[in-house]
């Protein structure tokens, strides 16, 4: 039976292009690759190497077994990182979840360096709105939910503020609303409004229906799709608007009682339902040393 060391040696006698060469990497005698190879050969019975010049050549057998040695070590590093982690008690998930119109680049390249300082933890990533993410952090679905955040206590879960956001007012540029100086909630109330709703047909407590003619979306990307085609107004958050507003696509309407935005709080629940290992500790410390900013973050 042949055994991982005479795969390694195999392997790095190919990557090496000599048995000489292998022997001064792995730090051996070249007898000694020489015999491991040997072994290998009589415990496959397949001949690896041509000998007949003075560099080996790998045989027709020897290719067709390469990658498989490879892809078994491996498995083999991954095997003993997944035990070195719960030896050391890394956690083997950590779900984050965001509400969908909070997650940008700059939130991913917060979060990328942990791939490198866990590599055997999987992370899961799902966006939903504010409601269904503290549900999926409340059930214990998620370990860490980032959320606009209404400033009620959340006796089952912890929490800390992460910043603030701005929510607009938009409508299409051609929009009748469009045209008026000043625009009062007897206008928006005229014409059919767009209104952000969850799963669970809950409305965000400062962007809720007011007008007589509504439709419903669950993400404030597809309120912002339906604003730039005419079909209604809708408040909505600054980064999902910001690139329509550039192109011309949709305009900020001029609310009287919120003529700048609507600020409101951006916030990080973490569910009580998992223990807090090493990784869930580093995703919430970097967290913490996040800001959202108007329509940004901020490592």
């Amino acid at each position: 039976m042949y055994s991982f060391e005479q795969l390694k040696i195999f392997v790095t006698v190919c990557e090496s292009g000599s048995f000489s060469a292998a022997a001064r990497k792995l730090k051996r005698a070249q007898s000694g690759v020489s015999q491991a190879i040997a072994n290998l050969e009589i415990a496959t019975d397949q001949e690896l190497f041509n000998r007949e010049k003075n560099t080996p050549v790998l045989t027709d057998n020897g290719k067709a077994l390469l990658p498989i040695a490879q892809s078994i070590l491996h498995q083999q590093t991954y095997f003993d990182q997944k035990v070195e982690s719960l030896t050391q008690e890394h956690e083997h998930e950590v779900v984050i979840a965001v509400d969908e119109s909070l997650i940008d680049g700059n939130l991913i390249a917060i979060l990328a360096p942990l791939s490198d300082a866990f590599p055997i933890t999987h992370f899961d990533i799902i966006t939903a709105s504010t409601f269904d993410v503290e549900n999926l952090v409340r059930d214990g679905k998620a370990h860490v939910g980032i959320i606009y955040a209404d400033g009620e206590l959340k006796v089952d879960m912890d929490f800390f503020l992460l910043g603030q956001a701005r929510f607009l007012t938009i409508a299409a540029s051609h929009h009748e609303l469009a045209i008026l100086p000043v625009v009062h909630d007897a206008d928006l109330k005229r014409y059919r409004q767009c209104v952000h709703r969850s799963a669970e047909h809950k409305e965000l407590w400062f962007s809720y229906g007011i007008s007589s003619k509504m439709w419903y979306a669950n993400t404030h990307q597809t309120l912002v799709d339906l604003v730039s085609k005419g079909v209604g107004w809708a408040n909505v958050p600054e980064l999902s608007a910001k690139s329509f507003i550039q192109k011309g696509d949709v305009i900020a309407l001029p609310v009287s009682h919120e003529y700048n935005g609507w600020m409101t709080s951006v916030g990080c629940l973490v569910s009580r339902r998992h223990a807090v290992g090493p990784v869930l500790e580093n995703v919430i410390q970097s967290l913490q040393r996040t800001h959202f900013v108007n329509d940004h973050w901020e490592a």
